[in-house]
């Protein structure tokens, strides 16, 4: 940066050693200066949790469950009540994050297969390239689950595009989810520890009749499946899909929360120095539930309690490592969830035996796969320490905003036909005194068959399929709609149990025309 500063005619005589000051206070003031423009650019961490619902938390309400580390985050920023992700899965969610768009208007951005291509293409604005812009250095660690490669992943080759074409500068991943093969990390384009001699192969169909599965091997299962879940075994646990190969390659279900910590403490070390963009993605509480040695049984509630835990953990790991390089004051955290809880997703863990008391989604019905308020509302934390004042919001936010948000509080001004239902609740997430989060939010399910629409305390339930049973967290079924709309009021009934559309036919058609307007407008920014 150029600086400049004009120097009093009572100092304009030519001797070296006042030269010599001079040049000593101009530098320091550039010097200065420069550093107080960097500390306007705080570092971004976004962790995202993997169906973490609204009740799993202690600073939530939880009493089965201990979460200090997350206490301590909502009790030094905002605790939203509102906080939302876009979608009742995790693809579409994950997808509606990076692009700022909700997922349903693009077509394939349900839950991604294991041969899945690149859901965004290079070339597409994301809260990455937009951070990077903005000069920040960028990194997903953690969970993808957004296709790799065009028109499928090359596994023994360059995986790409991915990550890296659409604005980060490093990756490591886990490239689908782990109940999805294959259980490899890809470390920026390749496959790591990968051996040439050993190919991986991944398919859809079993390689030939011998290969083992979750059916013909049941018995040697440790832990067994429910539904689906049956196909390859890795680690004892079967996954859905087939792969044979890169036997060097694989890792353990237990160290994976291990790795993706120490991956992302290494990289915020080596980035300490400028402005930073971490998307850490943990794949905790997802199923297969298998949490490290250390972390299994410290919970009432079986593997899902323990893997909140070991997730609480994670959270206080990049903490402690932010405080080590005194970094706190200048990161800005959020953390979320992709999606609400589920008990019972493919195996079983004791996750429905075990609940006992604990309400994972809250007050809230339904969870995952749900337009229910419990498979979007979710967690929502946000600390800058120093610049975010603690305390709780009832603001609407949601993880498509954080594009807007984080382009806003950069100065980086949004394409016009770019992240086109990001808005900027920036002074929200900050906690800005009399600031307002959003009026409206659309919730869809995986494929966006079903939706929700949130208007202030009103809500619309569109559903034209049925979709999973609603007792999948609780042990009280909630009524399903009769009729393809419901309405419900959340301020009076926060559990979507009384449906008023009948009692309040204008509503009702108002909210169905704002929800008809909202898909058919291709953008609601």
């Amino acid at each position: 940066m150029k600086c400049k500063i004009s120097i009093p005619a009572w100092l304009m005589f030519d001797s070296p050693p006042m030269r010599f000051l001079l040049a000593v206070l101009v530098s320091s003031f550039c010097i200065l200066h420069s550093s107080f423009a960097a500390t306007q650019r705080p570092n971004i961490i976004v962790i995202m949790a993997d169906d973490l619902g609204y009740g799993d938390l202690g600073c939530y309400g939880a009493k089965a469950v201990q979460t200090p580390n997350i206490d301590r985050l909502a009790a030094e920023g905002v605790r939203f009540t509102s906080g939302y992700c876009s979608a009742a899965t995790c693809t579409p969610t994950r997808f509606s994050f990076i692009t700022g768009t909700y997922a349903f208007r693009q077509k394939g951005t349900g839950v991604a297969p294991p041969n899945g291509p690149a859901l965004i293409k290079p070339g597409t604005a994301t809260i990455s390239s937009l951070l990077k812009q903005a000069g920040y250095a960028t990194a997903v660690i953690g969970k993808w689950h957004l296709g790799l490669g065009d028109p499928k992943p090359d596994w023994n080759g360059d995986l790409k595009p991915g990550p890296l074409e659409i604005g980060f500068d490093h990756c490591f991943l886990l490239p689908t989810t782990n109940d999805r093969v294959p259980q490899v990390y890809v470390n920026d384009h390749r496959v790591q520890n990968l051996d040439a001699k050993d190919p991986l192969w991944v398919g859809d169909k079993a390689p030939d009749e011998n290969h083992p599965t979750g059916i013909t091997h049941r018995s040697t299962l440790r832990m067994d499946w429910t539904h689906g879940h049956n196909q390859t075994i890795h680690n004892g646990i079967g996954r859905i899909g087939f792969y044979t190969g890169g036997t060097a390659a694989r890792f353990r279900d237990e160290d994976l929360g291990d790795a993706w910590i120490k991956e992302s403490n290494q990289w915020i070390e080596s980035h300490k120095d400028q402005p930073f963009f971490l998307f850490f993605a943990s794949h905790d509480i997802h199923v297969p539930r298998m949490p490290h040695e250390r972390f299994q049984g410290k919970t009432p509630l079986g593997f899902r309690g323990d893997a909140v835990v070991e997730f609480d953990w994670s959270v206080g790991e990049i903490m402690k490592t932010l405080d080590r390089l005194h970094l706190a004051e200048n990161t800005l955290i959020v953390l979320c969830s992709d999606n609400g809880p589920v008990l019972d997703d493919g195996y079983k863990d004791g996750a429905v035996e075990k609940l006992g008391d604990h309400k994972p989604a809250g007050p809230f019905s339904g969870g995952k796969y749900s337009v229910f308020e419990g498979g979007t509302r979710t967690p929502f934390i946000t600390r800058w320490k120093g610049r975010v004042k603690p305390g709780v919001s009832d603001e609407i936010v949601c993880t498509i905003d954080l594009a807007a948000s984080f382009a806003a509080l950069n100065g980086v001004s949004l394409p016009e036909n770019a992240c086109r239902d990001s808005f900027n609740v920036l002074p929200a997430l900050l906690g800005e005194s009399g600031a307002k989060g959003r009026d409206h939010l659309l919730q869809q399910d995986n494929n966006g068959t079903n939706f929700g629409l949130r208007a202030g305390d009103w809500k619309l339930v569109r559903m034209k399929a049925k979709g999973k049973s609603q007792a999948i967290v609780t042990k009280k079924v909630t009524p399903l709609p009769t009729s393809q709309h419901a309405l419900y009021h959340l301020a009076d009934d926060p559990g979507e149990e009384h449906d008023l559309s009948a009692k309040n036919p204008e509503k009702t058609q108002e909210m169905i025309a704002k929800l008809d307007a909202l898909i058919a407008a291709e953008r609601s920014r």
